[in-house]
């Protein structure tokens, strides 16, 4: 529930209205959703800041909790599949609060009739993803449904994780002249999805980015901890969503740089091809975060000299806008602005 939800004008049609694609899309509707019916009834301070996971004081210190639903198909694409889709997910929405992932859990529904060896393949594969980052599933559930009430598995997970002391990142903390830097390329994961998708099948040698992504954050904090605002991993609606997210939650605009913005040539040509805007498509090992100005250098060579950061890039500033655009300056010398989706580009993307 990582939408900010001031910015929807027209109410939910509780009376008539029906869910369809548009309101799992990462965009405008699903926003409005959140905030028409789960933020209305659970209401509180922590759902209330907007982010991905919420931080909480225990004896001790703060901690961070998740939750993500896994319902991506199809199930298994180049880079990887279902299940560590969802290991690498949660740790990240740990991982965006500056926080160490600690434990995870995973709750499997799979549909009568799924295949054992499909459904033994994503848990050796779970558990080896786990193994790998060092943070283990250590409590699930697994319930069965009868066939035709699903599509083959579906995974829910939560996670928990432990702040670092002094280390206080919020939605609403970016400020006028910050700097917003990506972690790497865009558009890998959900274009080697969509490659593999039955009526859009297509060849291409591009794999998905999903990567578990705390390695990277630790050495960001370590770098320069106390300059970063925010962090975010731009998964449904892509980059595009993530800063209109922050420009609503921080009250100001993004000015970019569409020459900055790291794309792999291909990736930039199965758009074209399929009519999609890069900047809306899902990524599942990257990280947006804004910088206060005096850190930005630091934080970007942190970012480069890691592995999952080499092609980091500054891709533009944090402005005064009270209208909260995000603009940008396109390559060929004019500008547009960079909205979030109003309906659904990529359903099951994640």
């Amino acid at each position: 529930m990582n939408v900010a939800i001031k910015a929807y004008k027209r109410k939910l049609d509780i009376t008539n209205g029906r869910v369809d694609l548009s309101h799992g899309a990462g965009g405008r509707a699903m926003g409005q959703l959140i905030e028409g019916i789960f933020h209305k009834a659970f209401d509180n301070e922590w759902l209330r800041a907007g982010n991905d996971q919420s931080a909480f004081s225990v004896p001790g210190g703060r901690m961070v909790m998740t939750t993500d639903g896994y319902v991506v198909s199809p199930l298994f694409f180049p880079g990887g599949n279902i299940g560590t889709l969802a290991v690498h997910g949660t740790i990240n929405d740990i991982a965006m609060a500056g926080a160490v992932p600690l434990y995870l859990s995973a709750s499997f529904i799979i549909e009568e009739g799924f295949p054992l060896a499909d459904l033994e393949r994503i848990a050796e594969s779970m558990g080896a993803a786990s193994r790998e980052a060092g943070v283990p599933i250590i409590t699930g559930d697994t319930k069965v449904v009868e066939r035709g009430k699903a599509d083959g598995v579906f995974i829910s997970t939560a996670g928990v994780g432990m702040v670092p002391a002094g280390l206080d990142l919020r939605s609403d903390a970016a400020r006028p002249g910050d700097a917003v830097i990506v972690s790497g390329s865009i558009g890998d994961h959900g274009v080697a999805v969509m490659s593999k998708r039955e009526n859009l099948e297509f060849d291409t040698d591009i794999v998905s980015d999903s990567a578990a992504l705390h390695g990277l954050v630790a050495a960001m904090v370590e770098a320069g901890g106390q300059h970063i605002r925010l962090m975010r991993d731009p998964t449904r609606g892509g980059i595009a969503a993530t800063l209109n997210e922050i420009a609503h939650q921080s009250k100001l605009g993004f000015h970019i740089d569409e020459e900055a913005i790291p794309l792999k040539p291909e990736v930039a040509a199965a758009c074209e091809f399929l009519g999609l805007d890069p900047l809306n498509v899902a990524n599942e090992g990257k990280l947006v975060v804004v910088v206060a100005p005096e850190g930005a250098e630091a934080v970007l060579a942190a970012m480069q000299a890691h592995p999952l950061g080499a092609e980091a890039a500054l891709i533009g500033h944090a402005v005064a806008d009270d209208h909260c655009f995000v603009q940008m300056a396109t390559s060929f010398g004019g500008g547009r602005i960079v909205d979030w989706l109003s309906g659904e580009q990529l359903p099951r993307i994640c």
